[in-house]
């Protein structure tokens, strides 16, 4: 049987296995690529198109190192989870940070999936490719570090529960390939959010945090401050009046935080109540009894609290939609949609 891998424009990488012996010989298949399988093909239209799955597995790992080595490397030393996390996420005193450094997140959770992968297609022949076991043991612990720090720059800006959908797979090639250890979670419901979980526990819900968080103060305060920062980024849209008052509230908690004005303990109190507030507006006892929804209290904040013009609208939007208007059942497109029908009655 031989393997060989298959490059094109659209195809990064694939390969051919050859149960039936097409190709004859493995000189043949390397070196005359028109043979048997490929004989209604000129020469030239497939020159280059088949290499030795090795020789180029090898490649690929090397230049997918190289490239995850390189964007780590504007870290200064000493390196520690705190540099990682801020330089990966930002400074939570600066608000658009956590928006600002998402090219760089993405970046590394490709790059970290590229060499998981990459790793994984020769895992079963490192050394006919070329590897010492000392080498690739260091592979092996180099890919473990930068699997953890995935999982690190996830956790401090709240990207982990949008990338979900894919761990499974990442959780497969890591077990089978790498031997990495199962990665400490931070819930046993699995779909909540770091923000969702204070809202629901309060402060025991950061006894679930991973120790290398949780005994470091300052890395515990800014995770929780990246994931309701972006909290605050997304939901601002759907009232931009409440939400910018729940960022100037942080803001301010921040920098208390930062200048040493509030105890630790005063600070995790207050930050409950602000996650809390931020997640369920509706609970506040700030508007009147009459505005009994989060949509109502949206136009009372956006309408310069005009209790009457609120309520008015509501109504109107309410008898003037169309007959096929439905409401999304996500509960943020149902806002934004609400919002679109309010601007094309005004």
């Amino acid at each position: 049987m031989l393997i060989v891998l298959m490059v094109t424009d659209d195809k990064e990488y694939g390969y051919i296995i050859d149960y039936k012996d097409l190709f004859k010989k493995l000189e043949n298949a390397v070196e005359d690529y028109t043979s048997e399988a490929f004989d209604a093909y000129d020469k030239e239209d497939v020159e280059g198109l088949l290499s030795d799955r090795l020789k180029k597995g090898k490649e690929r790992l090397e230049e997918s190192l190289e490239s995850i080595r390189a964007l780590c490397e504007p870290i200064e030393p000493p390196k520690s989870d705190n540099d990682y996390r801020r330089y990966f996420c930002g400074n939570t005193e600066i608000r658009q940070e956590i928006k600002d450094t998402e090219p760089r997140r993405v970046a590394l959770y490709k790059a970290t999936i590229s060499l998981i992968r990459a790793f994984a297609n020769i895992a079963d022949a490192m050394e006919d490719a070329g590897y010492t076991r000392e080498e690739i043991e260091e592979i092996k612990e180099e890919i473990k570090g930068y699997e953890n720090l995935r999982k690190l720059v996830q956790l401090a800006s709240g990207d982990y529960i949008d990338l979900k959908q894919y761990e499974p797979a990442m959780r497969h090639l890591i077990d089978a390939y790498i031997g990495a250890k199962e990665s400490e979670k931070i819930s046993t419901f699995d779909d909540f959010s770091l923000v969702e979980l204070i809202v629901e526990r309060g402060k025991d819900a950061l006894d679930k945090l991973p120790k290398s968080i949780r005994k470091n103060k300052e890395a515990m305060a800014e995770t929780i401050e990246n994931n309701l920062r972006k909290v605050i980024t997304e939901e601002s849209p759907t009232n931009p009046i409440y939400y910018e008052k729940m960022s100037v509230l942080l803001d301010e908690l921040i920098k208390l935080r930062n200048e040493g004005a509030i105890k630790y303990k005063e600070y995790l109190k207050r930050i409950v109540e602000l996650t809390k507030k931020v997640v369920k507006p509706n609970k506040t006892t700030d508007y009147p009894a009459s505005l009994n929804s989060q949509a109502m209290r949206a136009l009372y904040d956006n309408l310069d609290k005009n209790e009457p013009l609120a309520l008015e609208l509501d109504e109107k939007i309410k008898t003037t939609k169309d007959d096929d208007w439905t409401y999304f059942q996500h509960p943020n497109s149902v806002k934004k949609r609400y919002f679109f029908e309010l601007s094309m009655i005004i």
